[in-house]
């Protein structure tokens, strides 16, 4: 009342007529060049914000809806999360049957929808600003990096097939050039794509898109590495997170009382410290089955002669039961002196760790990034689930944990890398590098040993 009496419009009133402005273009043809120069960051995000939500709809499927019409919301979300998660773990116990080159595949996959749902996002906020040839550079890009980081993967695995054919031996040594002129080329089409009143939001986009291509395409790229270790690093570190979020999930449902984070409102404490013990139970179990099969200890290698990737080895004393004497302490508590594991074991601690205590920091990131945006999930494509990022948000940073453990911890030099490099040397060269080896063995008396037991 006493906003009418003062000739004023009600706060609900002003707030909508801001809000319709908000939505209107940012820039009119009339406006000055220095206004739209002037534009400040906050006034762009404002005007995204003012975007309508994008709140994916209701995709579960009718079977599920009709099946569970008489539960509550929340009963009925448990069983459709529940029906669909024992699903894909269905269909990634199938995949890992089907081989190291169908997981390669399927990596690609998913970092290609991953990249799609987010970049769908920055197209759906700024589609009205009408950005010229935004998703065909953020599209060229990613073909840019996945040519680079494949390229490499190419090179270095499959050294012996390349060499022998070719094309593939020019494309090879040529590699770094031909994509760095493949990424100068998408650089210099961007430039020529600026428009005088879209600067600073074609730059925004810019950065939007190399951000992207940084947290997808480059920690994708990491998973496929560990999978060349060994389908143990490939599995149990994946099979970790996936635990952990089921087992926070069952933990929080049934238990949760404590909000863990704001950003997501329904983690809790009870359900994070839950799924961190049942995760390092779970590691220490499927690393303990696992660590006995050489299918899934052995690295990926090529085989020239068939033309076939080969995971047969002899399994390093990393894969070997080892006796391992337990401290007095827990002696008395456990009543066991001696316990038998695979040195792995010890190992998958520290994965199931990370993937339980630092792991759903992917999560909350997504989720940050989510509220950002004001939407609920990056896609509708899995029901009760979201996107594809959706699931794969703690996979991600897992993977770069794996390969910088590995390559910390783990690995050491590999002999037949060395010996591809070797061949492929001056004969001059390969003489220079034997004779610098023989005359090293020779005064550590490993030749002359080797001789006399002949």
């Amino acid at each position: 009342m006493e906003e009418r009496r003062q000739g004023r419009r009600p706060a609900s009133q002003d707030s909508v007529v801001c809000y319709q402005s908000l939505k209107e273009p940012v820039f009119e043809e009339s406006e000055s060049e220095a206004k739209v120069d002037g534009e400040t960051a906050s006034d762009s995000e404002s005007r995204a914000e003012a975007s309508p939500p994008l709140i994916p709809a209701d995709d579960t499927p009718e079977v599920l809806n009709r099946a569970f019409s008489s539960l509550s919301s929340r009963w009925k979300n448990w069983w459709v999360r529940g029906i669909l998660t024992l699903a894909m773990i269905a269909f990634f116990f199938v995949i890992i049957y089907l081989g190291p080159l169908v997981l390669m595949i399927i990596v690609m996959c998913v970092q290609i929808k991953c990249f799609h749902e987010i970049i769908t996002i920055g197209y759906n906020v700024y589609h009205s600003y009408d950005l010229p040839w935004f998703r065909t550079l953020s599209w060229y890009f990613l073909l840019c990096v996945n040519y680079f980081f494949y390229g490499e993967t190419v090179t270095d695995y499959f050294f012996t097939l390349v060499q022998r054919e070719e094309p593939l031996r020019i494309l090879s040594k040529y590699h770094r050039f031909i994509s760095f002129t493949l990424y100068l080329t998408g650089f210099c089409m961007f430039v020529l794509s600026l428009v005088k009143k879209h600067y600073r939001l074609q730059f925004y986009m810019f950065g939007w898109t190399h951000v992207t291509l940084l947290i997808v395409v480059t920690q994708s790229h990491l998973v496929i590495h560990n999978l060349f270790e060994g389908m143990i690093w490939f599995i149990v570190p994946i099979s970790c997170v996936i635990c952990n979020d089921i087992m926070a999930y069952m933990f929080g449902f049934f238990f949760g009382r404590t909000p863990l984070i704001k950003l997501s409102p329904k983690k809790t404490w009870e359900g994070f410290i839950g799924g961190f013990f049942a995760t390092v139970v779970f590691g220490l179990l499927l690393s303990y089955v696992m660590s006995g099969y050489r299918c899934f200890v052995c690295p990926v290698e090529y085989n020239n002669d068939t033309n076939s990737f080969t995971v047969d080895c002899e399994p390093s004393d990393l894969f070997r039961l080892q006796e391992y004497v337990i401290p007095g302490v827990i002696q008395s508590i456990i009543g066991w002196k001696i316990v038998r594991m695979y040195p792995f074991q010890i190992h998958s601690i520290a994965l199931s760790t990370f993937a339980s205590l630092i792991g759903p920091f992917g999560g909350f990131f997504a989720s940050g990034f989510k509220r950002a945006f004001k939407i609920k999930d990056f896609a509708n494509t899995i029901p009760g689930h979201g996107g594809i990022m959706d699931r794969f948000d703690c996979q991600y940073l897992m993977a770069t944990f794996v390969n910088v453990y590995i390559a910390s911890f783990i690995r050491g030099p590999n002999p037949s890398k060395l010996i591809q490099q070797f061949l492929t040397l001056r004969p001059d060269q390969q003489l220079h590098i034997f004779n610098t080896l023989k005359s090293h063995l020779t005064d550590k008396g490993m030749l002359t040993a080797a001789a006399e037991d002949e």
